[in-house]
């Protein structure tokens, strides 16, 4: 087995599988990509509907849960079981009813392209002013108009040609190649109240309209798929799955290289002769620098881990969208579900359909269309996101309902409550503490209660309406306020875009520099949504892989010889 390589990746996400082809395109350079994960072979992968089956069981997912959540509302939840004798002395055992803040889910992807490989496949960038505060907080390089060359530079867009976008990236986008009624109904309802906008990533993001898709001809563009398989073929990359990250290798303050457990429960050294790059996400990243003692002194020696390098901010300022779904029942076929019509007439005829056309319903993004909104007219962005999807979703996809129904997400972009994340235990295989601390910021509740009401304006439109009045499955009563923050603390939780918890800046709790090098550390990088100082005001992939694509000219520009 090779041990010595120029490059260490350590995750094959959006940001690793990027890294991986950029980095291998020079044949000098020798490089190894690491993953916990499997292969990507799984077909629910690569058929686009295939990710809402997933469930909470998946080997594919990361399926993390956060710490009770003091702004959600509480829940009973099953304590361990207690022996009680009674008085002929027969032990029994009983649960006492115990109640807790409710838990948030964190699905995160755990096999090839990461995240990109089990999300819903929108192609969202975010607005322009997210990046332009990246750069006025002292990040010079990240203006928008400094890191729109690496979204065109990754894009190939098969619908848009203009100066916003690509046509000879390595990552496909498209239309959606389903559509449906009860999507164009919404679409049309928001743009009665909104603007029609057909490209969010364009010159404005505000308005309503339909999402972009990571798609290619009818099946998932996951990074994977865009980026990892074409170098595959390449002798000088080698990609390893199923292979656990322990701990970084320190010689002083250089990164020289990373201990791995295999799948055969070997730990196996490997040395890098040029840099180690983390690009484990929001959450794998900064576990790994803590396993490795570098982070806040505190958070380590308490699980018995040498205190090497003091970074304060490793697993602080993290930040995450966090979304209400309005669910709506309603008895038509139009709409995904599960019924004795559409499992004995609709989905044959539509899986006929898939596989001969590569279009229809197993197209489907579930997300198939939204938009971006303002709270309060005077704001320079939109500060809220709408997700609407065709089917009844609860409790992420997890609670299958029998019926037909549709959803409304709506999501804060910019909240102001910041969480954390860090070690459960020294063992590489036990799951983090995830902090969010939704809510935790008052403003944050006030500006949600405020897009649900926008949300439902379009909701309560012709056409849309007649699928959602008097349908919704818990009843709101949108003219009172309390009654809409009770409902969304019964319920909201994150939409997936965990970022920031080992950002960039100069500042105390900053992670990297502006190269996204570690402060302190010789040849270590964090390359992937951990280091964005603030959250972006949409989906996040994307921006990862655009990230990605800005670092590898860094990192090939930086480590010249």
């Amino acid at each position: 087995m090779k041990t010595n390589f120029d490059f260490i990746i350590l995750g094959a996400g959006s940001a690793g599988c990027v890294l991986a082809n950029r980095l291998s395109a020079n044949p000098n350079n020798h490089v190894c990509l690491i993953e916990a994960g499997s292969k990507d072979t799984d077909p629910r992968i690569h058929m686009p509907l295939g990710f809402a089956f997933f469930g909470d069981k998946t080997n594919l997912s990361w399926n993390y849960k956060t710490e009770p959540q003091k702004g959600f509302d509480k829940v009973a939840v099953e304590s361990p079981a207690t022996a009680v004798v009674d008085s002929a002395g027969g032990v029994h055992k009983v649960h006492a009813d115990v109640t807790e803040h409710r838990r948030g889910f964190q699905p995160r992807g755990r096999t090839l392209g990461g995240s990109s490989s089990i999300n819903a496949m929108l192609y969202v960038r975010g607005h322009r002013c997210d990046y332009d505060r990246w750069s006025d907080l002292g990040n010079n390089g990240w203006s928008y108009n400094e890191i729109l060359p690496y979204f065109k530079k990754a894009e190939h867009n098969e619908v848009i040609n203009n100066e916003f976008h690509g046509q000879n990236g390595p990552l496909n986008v498209c239309k959606i190649r389903h559509s449906n009624k009860p999507t164009d109904a919404f679409v049309e309802a928001g743009a009665k109240i909104y603007s029609y906008n057909d490209d969010f990533n364009g010159a404005e993001q505000e308005g309503i309209g339909y999402y972009q898709t990571t798609q290619k001809d009818g099946k998932r563009c996951s990074a994977a798929k865009a980026y990892l398989v074409p170098a595959m073929g390449r002798p000088n990359l080698t990609i390893m799955t199923d292979t656990q990250v322990n701990k970084l290798l320190l010689n002083g303050n250089t990164a020289v290289g990373v201990q791995c457990i295999t799948k055969t429960q070997q730990t196996v050294d490997f040395t890098a002769n040029k840099e180690v790059i983390l690009s484990a996400g929001a959450f794998g990243s900064p576990q790994i620098l803590l396993r490795s003692g570098i982070g806040p002194r505190e958070e380590i020696i308490k699980h018995d881990i040498t205190h090497l390098i003091d970074l304060p901010g490793v697993g602080k300022n993290l930040q995450d969208h966090i979304d209400y779904l309005s669910v709506h029942r309603y008895n038509s076929l139009e709409l995904i579900g599960l019924s004795l019509r559409s499992i004995f007439f609709k989905y044959p005829m539509e899986l006929i359909k898939y596989i001969f056309k590569k279009t229809g319903l197993f197209t489907s993004t579930v997300a198939e269309a939204g938009g971006f909104i303002k709270t309060r007219d005077e704001l320079e962005a939109p500060d809220v996101q709408l997700h609407f999807a065709p089917a009844m979703v609860v409790d992420h996809g997890r609670t299958q309902l029998w019926g037909h129904g549709l959803s409304c997400h709506v999501c804060l972009l910019r909240p102001k409550s910041t969480g954390t994340v860090t070690l459960q235990s020294a063992d590489p295989v036990d799951d983090p503490l995830i902090d969010p601390k939704f809510f935790s910021h008052p403003d944050d509740i006030k500006v949600l209660v405020q897009g649900y009401k926008k949300m439902m304006a379009i909701l309560n439109t012709t056409p849309l309406q007649k699928y959602t009045k008097d349908h919704c499955k818990r009843p709101v009563d949108i003219n009172n306020d309390r009654d809409i923050e009770q409902a969304i603390r019964e319920s909201a939780d994150t939409v997936y875009h965990p970022v920031g918890t080992c950002k960039m800046g100069s500042d105390s709790e900053a992670v990297v520099d502006e190269r996204l090098r570690v402060h302190k550390i010789q040849g270590l990088r964090v390359v992937d949504a951990s280091i964005m100082p603030t959250l972006i005001g949409g989906n996040t992939n994307a921006p990862t892989i655009m990230i990605a694509e800005k670092a590898a000219d860094m990192i090939l520009h930086d480590t010249v010889t």
